[in-house]
């Protein structure tokens, strides 16, 4: 008997698969984020075993006959946290490691060529030829770039509420799911928490927030599904979030696409939402397939290396889908 093991390390949630020769998945594993780039070495390492060991939790380690890692925020001086973690779990041979966009390709589609989209905590996209990254665009960081992800949605929605509150504007979904979501307290509270009345509720609110946010850019990120939530409300500003984001995902997918599938991954275009109905629609004529699993996406890219196209597709990566 012999096994292979994926890990797909993001900058929220760190997933490890390990899978029977056949396809059959054994062991699954989830931990916090893996990204070495927003989270340190340290951390990301930490995450990535601990997803590892769930994985393979009842499992003989030693009977791994390969591995991939897709890292977000990899970098050359990474390979050697792994190759601790990979001896640590007791898996002899260290992982190949990948980018995150390999393995989120690879949980869509078996197409030789084709373009992945991807939205999580941030955004790219990528066009494959041979299973190879030949172009990308975006993917450029939450401060600089990742248009429509996750991050640049919960930072657009974070705005619009405290510019709403600066100005005093009536409170609405948005502002409202922002401001519990902060734990910043609403009108009622707010206003004796304010500065003896010298400044307004609104205005405290919004001060609160930001410091809030300031100290924790990673709060920021996980307030991209409130802005979803509120424009299911109605809430116009939210709704105008969503449509930006959608626009942003389709002109960057449109920036690299050639031939091929589109294959949707991440947080943001996998899981049903107002912004994944306005990429779809967009994206309207294209042939779009939604990935599942990144962990089995990179357990296949293993198992694919060695066993080639007896690594049924369907097998590794239709068991499951990827959480939300």
């Amino acid at each position: 008997m012999i096994l292979f093991a994926g890990v797909d390390a993001g900058g929220t949630t760190t997933r490890a698969a390990v899978h029977a020769a056949d396809g059959t998945r054994l062991g699954h594993g989830t931990a916090g984020p893996g990204n070495p780039a927003a989270h340190g070495h340290a951390a990301a390492g930490a995450a990535i075993e601990q997803a590892l060991r769930r994985a393979l939790d009842g499992l003989d380690p030693s009977l791994v006959a390969a591995s991939v890692a897709g890292v977000a925020g990899g970098d050359d001086d990474f390979a050697g946290m792994l190759r601790r973690v990979w001896a640590a779990c007791g898996i002899a041979a260290p992982p190949r490691t990948v980018g995150d966009v390999d393995v989120a390709y690879a949980a869509g589609t078996p197409a030789l060529s084709g373009t992945l989209l991807l939205a999580g905590t941030g955004a790219a996209a990528a066009r494959f030829r041979d299973r190879a990254v030949v172009a990308v665009a975006d993917g450029l960081g939450w401060l600089l770039g990742d248009e429509g992800g996750g991050f640049w949605i919960g930072r657009a929605g974070v705005r619009a509420a405290v510019r709403a509150l600066d100005r005093g504007l009536p409170p609405g979904p948005l502002v409202e799911l922002v401001s519990a979501h902060f734990g910043v307290p609403g009108a009622a509270s707010a206003g004796a928490a304010g500065s003896d009345g010298v400044i307004g509720e609104p205005r405290w609110r919004a001060d609160r927030i930001v410091r809030l946010a300031q100290a924790d850019r990673m709060l920021v990120a996980a307030a991209s599904p409130l802005v979803a939530e509120a424009a299911a409300a109605g809430d116009g500003c939210a709704a105008e979030i969503v449509g930006a984001a959608a626009r942003r995902l389709a002109e960057t997918a449109g920036r690299v696409h050639g031939e091929g599938p589109i294959v949707l991954a991440g947080g943001v275009l996998t899981v049903d939402g107002p912004v994944r109905a306005a990429v779809m629609e967009l994206l309207a004529g294209q042939e779009v397939v939604t990935a599942r699993d990144g962990a089995a996406g990179a357990s296949w890219l293993a198992a694919l290396g060695h066993l080639g196209d007896a690594a049924t597709h369907a097998r590794f990566t239709g068991g499951t889908r990827q959480p939300p």
